[in-house]
Parts: C-alpha cells; sequence; structure tokens
C-alpha cells in the first residue's frame, strides 16, 4: 500500500511534528510535508495555541517559495481537523490548495473530528490514505489521545533513585542524586508537559521553582501542588514567575474561614485555588486528573513529587507512565520511591512493561507503561 518513498515523506513529516513537542499544547503535535515532482515544495508544524496548524503553515511555506500545491501528494501525521476551533478547519485549507493526495499517519481522537476530515477530501475528490506509521504519530501525542479518548491527561511519574531504590537520605536530602545530564533530560520532560505536579511536603522541605530551565522552549508549563490542608509557604519559590507559569495550588476543601482567607490571600497574587475533597478530607487524585483533562485541556502531566504523593498515585492507579533514573552508588539507609502497601501476594502486584532504556550521562533511565 505504502512504497518506501512515502515512508521518507511521512517520516520527513514525523520529523516536523517534533518540532511542536514543547510547544503545541493543548493542540496535538502535528507535521505536514507537501511533495511534488519527488521534491518537498512545503513544510510547517503546529504552533502555539491559537497559531496556525501543520497544514497551514506548510501552504504558507509553499507560496512563500514560489511554489504550486496543485497535484501534490501531502503528507501529514495527523488527519486534518474539519471542524472550527481556535482557528478555521484545516481540511478546507487543503481542499481549496488542490493535491492530489492526502496520506494521513492516523485519524484523529477527537469526536469533533473523527473521519470527518478524511471523508471531505475524499468527497472533494483527493485521494486519501491513513494509518502510514501510525505507530509513530501516536506515540507524539499520547497526552491528546488520552484527553480524548478517556477524559484523562497522560499522567507520567518522574523519580530519580539510588541503586538501591533511595529517593533521599533519612534527613531528606536529595539534592543531587543525579548529574547534570540526566538533571537535564528531566527538563525535557518537563517541556512538553502541560503542567507540572508536586506536593506540599516536597515544596516545604526543597522548595524547588519547577519550571524549565535546560533546555529551550517558548512555553513554561503550569505548575500544580497537591496541598490538601493550604500549607503552601507564601513565600516558596514556585509561586513566583507567574506571568511565565500560571499556579494552582489544589487542595481538599474551603470551608473553613482560615483556609479561605488563605485562598483570598493566594487568589490576590494570581494563584489559582482550586478544591477537589474525597471521603477522607484528602484531595481527591483521580477527580484532580479529570478536572485537568476535561476543564482545562491538559493532555500531558508530569509528576515530580516525594515518597507520600508518588504511593498515592501509584495507589489510587493515576499513573500511565514511569520515568526512573537510577544513579549509580548505593545509599544504603533512606526514603524509597513511593509509600506503597506491601503485597499480600505476588499475584496482586501491579506489572509494568519496559518501552525504553537508555543511559544517560552517568544514570541509567528507564521508561515503563502500565501493562
Amino acid at each position: 500500500m505504502y512504497t518506501a518513498v512515502d515512508y521518507k515523506w511521512m517520516g520527513e513529516a514525523l520529523a516536523e511534528a517534533q518540532k511542536a513537542l514543547y510547544l503545541s499544547n493543548p493542540n496535538p503535535r502535528v507535521g505536514c510535508v507537501i511533495v511534488k515532482d519527488e521534491q518537498v515544495i512545503g513544510r510547517g508544524f503546529t504552533q502555539r495555541v491559537g497559531g496556525p496548524h501543520a497544514e497551514v503553515q506548510a501552504l504558507a511555506d509553499t507560496k512563500a517559495n514560489g511554489n504550486d500545491p496543485t497535484g501534490s501528494t501531502i503528507y501529514v501525521t495527523l488527519e486534518p481537523c474539519s471542524h472550527t476551533g481556535r482557528t478555521p478547519p484545516c481540511v478546507d485549507a487543503l481542499i481549496a490548495a488542490k493535491p492530489a493526495k492526502v496520506i494521513a499517519a492516523m485519524s484523529d481522537p477527537n469526536p469533533l473530528v473523527a473521519g470527518n476530515g478524511l471523508q471531505k477530501l475524499k468527497v472533494a475528490g483527493i485521494e486519501v490514505q491513513c494509518g502510514l506509521m501510525e505507530s509513530k504519530a501516536r506515540e507524539l501525542n499520547r497526552g491528546f489521545i488520552s484527553r480524548m479518548t478517556r477524559g484523562l491527561p497522560w499522567v507520567r511519574l518522574k523519580i530519580a533513585a539510588s541503586l538501591d531504590g533511595k529517593t533521599a537520605l533519612p534527613s531528606g536530602e536529595s539534592q543531587w542524586i543525579t548529574g547534570p545530564k540526566a538533571r537535564a533530560d528531566g527538563h525535557h520532560w518537563r517541556a512538553q508537559a502541560c503542567a507540572i505536579v508536586t506536593g506540599v511536603g516536597t515544596v516545604k522541605e526543597d522548595d524547588p521553582t519547577l519550571n524549565v530551565r535546560d533546555v529551550e522552549t517558548q512555553r513554561q508549563p503550569w505548575r500544580i501542588i497537591v496541598d490538601s490542608k493550604l500549607e503552601t509557604p507564601p513565600n516558596a519559590k514556585i509561586l513566583e514567575n507567574i506571568d511565565q507559569s500560571g499556579v494552582i495550588i489544589v487542595c481538599a476543601n474551603l470551608d473553613s474561614p482560615e483556609s479561605q482567607e488563605k485562598a483570598k490571600a493566594f487568589k490576590a497574587r494570581g494563584i489559582e485555588v482550586v478544591a477537589i475533597a474525597n471521603a477522607f478530607g484528602k484531595v481527591d487524585l483521580p477527580k484532580l486528573f479529570a478536572y485537568l483533562a476535561q476543564e482545562r485541556e491538559m493532555n500531558e502531566i508530569h509528576i515530580e513529587a516525594g515518597f507520600k504523593l508518588n504511593g498515592s498515585m501509584l495507589r489510587e492507579g493515576c499513573v500511565d507512565e514511569l520515568l526512573l533514573y537510577y544513579a549509580p552508588f548505593l545509599m544504603g539507609e533512606g526514603i524509597g520511591m513511593a509509600n506503597v502497601s506491601a503485597l499480600a501476594s505476588l499475584s496482586s502486584r501491579q506489572d509494568w512493561q519496559v518501552i525504553d532504556q537508555s543511559l544517560i550521562g552517568d544514570e541509567f533511565r528507564i521508561r515503563l507503561m502500565k501493562r
């Protein structure tokens, strides 16, 4: 069905999509190349939200290069959108360009599209194919697909530990377990997330900024603090620079006058306070992630927290992916990765599948997904 040339050009479209990795949230990461007479005459990728999508960028590039897309083959990593959102439908722009063929890597999981874009192209007399290098396209957009199909973001839990699985000394000291290359790699994962989540314990003990510093990005993710009792110190570093990155504090409830006064003070500084309680007076984590996907349009969530919140995230089934960095030393006594309950039997364990393993500087990085 597909030729070696098709794979070559779709590979270039996927390389374009990769350029939107830190940029396009909450829109999917999409790349597009326009090919005519065995040459790329235009290319593009999805810009920041509200800006042009990949297809419109590629058509503009084609025009800027003095080329005519009539009769071309257009390779795009996601089905062209067919609805009006923040921008007009891309499928209309493609139809107006009069290509001979459009090849998409995958259909759009957005219910507002879901095959309608491909169908409109066919009705317009354009040859359409879909499914070329689909797995690569899906990998780029796990968060967007998750939000559209599950109503939940893709949640990644990052942990840095010693070889014996310790994340801090008994005193709580944890800076730095890993070296500079592994820390920079961690910022790569931060940068592609819609939000970085931590717990109030980490804020009080480590006072992190939790922004992206070690990779270049035009967009800073939201920073979210899980803080049942609104104990976040007003002078915490994570509350700074909210003009670059919004901050949300998620508490259990705002029933008391004290909590209402604290929330009012935070809100006066532009810091959002949201109450999402479970039956035990703690933050309801599954409801929090549903809220972030469905109400805040967040695709990917990156968690950097401590022993207690890590355990809660895992126990409550909120984590889709583990991102683990193992430093080459043994700590002995110390704080573990997560406060998870002891197994009654091995048959009750939660199994994970290794999807990637790499050496980053001196540290071993392993990525796992739920089976």
